[in-house]
């Protein structure tokens, strides 16, 4: 009995010892326990998330991918499967698991290994949310303290909640909701037991038993973690038995991008990290941009195609690099895959090398493993590249283009017949030689009512340069500048009946002791001609001659109003000509005044923003158009449209030095900046010229697609292949063709097409015909009308394909008049030698032509009588 006696008190005492020093350890490290009521509040880490205007996902950003989730939301096996493994008495312990850690040690005794580990589900929630992974005896003392906390302040649910949401399943999954996208490519609602029991085996090791790592290791993982569900009584021993037997199919899958737009995507995350900080990254916030899905893509393939046709008939440049010549052995097609595995796909465009050359046709191997075969149709562009002027000869065999061993580019122009009731749709592969174009290109369409950009082309391709040409590149614009130049003519009384000289000018500079002698690009001149026709046809010493009738300060002043900087802008002649410089933004914004009837709107490409509740705490508020006929049913929308007028132009006017400054405000804090809002009023833009100037404008800009009927076509005469009259828009090419521009509308829609090399140093060229590729090839000089201009056509297919044709809308004050063609003077013949003209009232000829003597000439000596 005193054995007993001993023994129990021995017993007391221990457990006394133990209580009180687990007590004291307690109030020893109470101070550094973390306030665990912050889990009631917590907000997960989730990536930014960009979107179009319509829904589809472009990009995320951020450093966890993550996938928030409710409970009921997923799947209960699931669940099942992460209770099974990790804590199978989760509904019966307050945290710490006494019955577990007895078991836990008793396995290491007996076996001397660890291989039952003993933290629940809430030490892990605990030790995610507040400690490191370092294994020492003190963290584990915090852990528990942590979880019993926990327990006290969180239901079941809601730690399951929270752990299977913050868990790390590796490869920068966070959460099951990501672990499904990463490794199958699917929402948890969609996997399979096998799949489901992958995932719920991962927190052992996600580094190494996850299935991209290891399918070996992942699938024993997997059995283990079936086992323990049977078990455990989730599942019956058939579930268990069939789900072992399924293969487990996974690889890495990347964010669903459903819209691929980089340079959008790019722009969205600057924006967004400007506005939020690194928080945006985190916050799980949802930007909503003003892309169009559908015009994006259209914009994407319009530009790249174009591009494309611009370098090939240049003539084909050679492979990138020689794997094997003549008489070495050659490699096989795993060896090639290997070597090709660190070479990028640029879009379309993928790495290949050649293993066979027959007479007119080529083998190669792709970087996807796949043997295809380049038949003659596909290599017979491929002449020799000489210069950007010269090309080779046309190619009669495969071998005078490609050799076994070179690594080249090859692209699949597959085309696809649509199904029909009786028949599937059918996919057929073209495979094409091709190559990485020296030139690039930028693309860029907007709304002209609100300024909303709806397609963004940067580049040829994000991954070659993240260089965005469409708003970071500053060129000449060429011609493109010309319609501004006639707006300011129009406003100091030019009409497109106003005869103006095309002739040769010669002005001496007596600084530099040379002459200045503009000439035309075909070096024609025609003698006295119509304001329509010079726009129309692009006439380069009658935009002079406008620029003289408006003046030079004048139209410098003017351009201002179309949202251009003044120190982009020459104060010398050549600005007629195109010497100023702007982004393919800042030019789609100038146009879009003409489109739009006369009012300044401001590009913009963030629509709204969510935060990780959906709830709306950003949202744009941009100028709205509202015409004439607007202002007529809305008086408060006139007085808003004059009051912003008004400030327009007193911004316009003021010197330099006196111009408003923006107050210095202090930047609101990440709190301010996430507060839900509500939609703000809306604002109405300025005119800054008259509906009669601007539709004037757009009338040069019709003709310079449709010329007139019957005469000459203008200068962007192949976009009547559209077939619509709704539509204007201008050529633009600089100095030996180093820019090459197309710019233009239709409605409710502006577009601006480059192409060009980012090196000044090279220009775009000529080319001859190539005999391989038939009559309707492009040949000679590169201009903006053969280089640029066919990726706005394409585009414009798309984006007016469901768009009626509108009817021209005549602003008041716009009169019409039968002209004489030759004089511009009122006519009152009905035949060819006349047409219909459009004149501001009072600005209408009141002279007949045939009061005019027709024996006048004008020439050289009295060319400034026409300007």
């Amino acid at each position: 009995m005193k054995f007993i006696k001993r023994l129990l008190i021995l017993a007391i005492i221990c457990i006394i010892l133990g209580v009180g020093t687990i007590f004291g350890f307690y109030l020893y490290l109470k101070p550094d326990l973390p306030d665990v009521a912050k889990l009631k509040d917590v907000e997960l880490q989730t990536p930014l998330r960009v979107y179009s205007a319509d829904g589809e996902l472009i990009s995320q950003f951020g450093e966890k991918r993550r996938i928030p989730l409710t409970l009921k939301q997923m799947p209960p096996l699931l669940v099942d499967g992460f209770i099974a493994t990790e804590d199978s008495r989760f509904y019966e312990h307050h945290g710490v698991d006494p019955i577990g850690i007895a078991r836990a040690a008793f396995v290491m005794l007996t076996t001397g290994h660890a291989r039952q580990g003993a933290s629940t589900i809430t030490q892990q929630l605990a030790r995610n949310f507040f400690l490191s992974n370092k294994k020492t005896f003190s963290r584990k003392i915090r852990e528990a303290f942590i979880a019993i906390h926990i327990e006290q302040i969180l239901t079941k649910d809601q730690i399951l909640d929270l752990y299977l949401n913050k868990i790390y399943l590796g490869y920068r999954a966070y959460g099951v909701g990501a672990a499904a996208q990463v490794y199958f490519g699917k929402s948890v609602d969609q996997l399979t037991l096998s799949e489901m029991a992958v995932i719920a085996g991962l927190p052992k090791a996600p580094s190494t038993m996850n299935p991209i790592y290891s399918i070996d290791r992942a699938t024993t993982r997997r059995n283990v973690v079936l086992d323990r569900m049977y078990k455990e009584g989730y599942i019956t021993k058939a579930q268990m038995d069939k789900a072992r037997s399924e293969p487990i199919v996974s690889h890495y899958h990347g964010a669903e991008i459903q819209l691929y737009a980089p340079y959008v995507a790019e722009r969205a995350r600057a924006w967004m990290v400007n506005r939020y900080g690194e928080d945006a990254y985190t916050k799980g916030m949802d930007v909503y941009t003003t892309i169009n899905a559908k015009l994006q893509h259209a914009a994407q393939q319009s530009a790249v195609d174009n591009l494309l046709n611009y370098d090939e008939r240049h003539g084909y440049r050679g492979p990138t690099a020689v794997l094997w010549k003549s008489g070495q052995t050659p490699l096989n097609a795993n060896q090639i895959v290997e070597k090709l595995s660190t070479q990028p796909t640029y879009g379309e465009l993928i790495p290949a090398v050649v293993t066979k050359v027959n007479q007119q046709s080529v083998v190669v191997v792709t970087k996807q493993g796949l043997t295809v075969t380049l038949n003659w149709n596909g290599i017979k562009w491929a002449r020799k590249y000489l210069t950007d002027k010269a090309q080779g000869p046309a190619p009669t065999t495969a071998a005078q283009i490609v050799t076994a061993g070179q690594q080249i580019w090859v692209q699949n122009k597959a085309t696809t017949v649509a199904a029909t009731a009786d028949t599937a749709a059918v996919t057929t592969d073209h495979w094409v030689l091709s190559q990485v174009p020296g030139a690039n290109t930028s693309f860029v369409a907007m709304s002209p009512n609100n300024g909303a950009i709806l397609a963004m082309v940067g580049g040829f391709n994000y991954t070659q340069s993240k260089f965005n040409r469409a708003t970071q590149s500053v060129r000449q614009v060429g011609s493109g500048i010309k319609p501004f130049i006639y707006s300011a003519a129009i406003q100091k009384g030019l009409t497109l009946a106003t005869l103006i000289n095309d002739a040769p000018i010669t002005k001496w500079d007596k600084w530099q002791g040379t002459a200045w002698r503009p000439k035309n690009a075909d070096g024609r001149y025609g003698g006295p001609t119509r304001a329509r026709i010079g726009l129309a046809r692009s006439i380069n010493v009658m935009a002079i001659r406008v620029l003289r009738m408006a003046g030079l300060d004048y139209t410098i002043n003017y351009l201002t109003r179309f949202g251009f900087k003044r120190a982009d802008l020459p104060h010398a002649e050549p600005l007629a000509l195109g010497a100023g410089s702007l982004t393919p933004l800042e030019l789609a914004q100038g146009y879009s005044v003409f489109a739009n009837g006369g009012y300044a709107v401001k590009p913009f490409l963030i629509n709204k923003v969510d935060n990780n509740d959906g709830e709306l705490i950003y949202t744009a508020n941009p100028k709205i158009v509202c015409n004439d006929v607007c202002q007529s049913q809305n008086p408060q929308a006139k007085m808003q449209v004059a009051l912003a007028t008004a400030a327009a132009t007193a911004a316009e006017n003021a010197p330099t030095a006196q111009k408003p400054v923006a107050p210095v405000t202090e930047k609101p804090t990440l709190a301010q900046l996430e507060q839900v809002i509500t939609p703000p009023p809306v604002r109405y833009a300025p005119e800054v010229i008259s509906e009669q100037n601007a539709f004037l404008v757009r009338q040069m800009l019709n003709s310079n697609i449709w010329g007139e009927p019957g005469h000459l076509y203008g200068t962007g005469f192949r976009a009547r292949v559209l077939g619509r009259h709704d539509i204007g828009g201008k050529t633009g090419t600089t100095n030996d063709s180093k820019d090459a521009w197309y710019t233009g509308f239709g409605p409710n829609i502006v577009a601006t097409t480059w192409v060009g090399f980012d090196d000044h140093r090279h220009a775009l060229g000529r080319t001859s015909f190539n005999k391989n590729l038939g009559k309707n090839q492009i040949t000679g000089g590169e201009y903006g009308g053969n280089a640029a201009q066919p990726a706005w056509i394409s585009f414009m297919h798309t984006a007016l394909k469901n768009t009626p044709e509108q009817p021209l809308q005549i602003p008041t004050d716009i009169v019409k008049v039968r002209i004489d063609r030759a004089t511009g003077k009122l006519s009152d013949r009905d035949d060819a030698s006349s047409m219909y003209e459009y004149f501001i009232k009072g600005t209408e000829p009141t002279q007949s032509a045939s009061q005019v003597n027709s024996e006048q000439k004008f020439d050289t000596e009295t060319a400034e009588e026409l300007f």
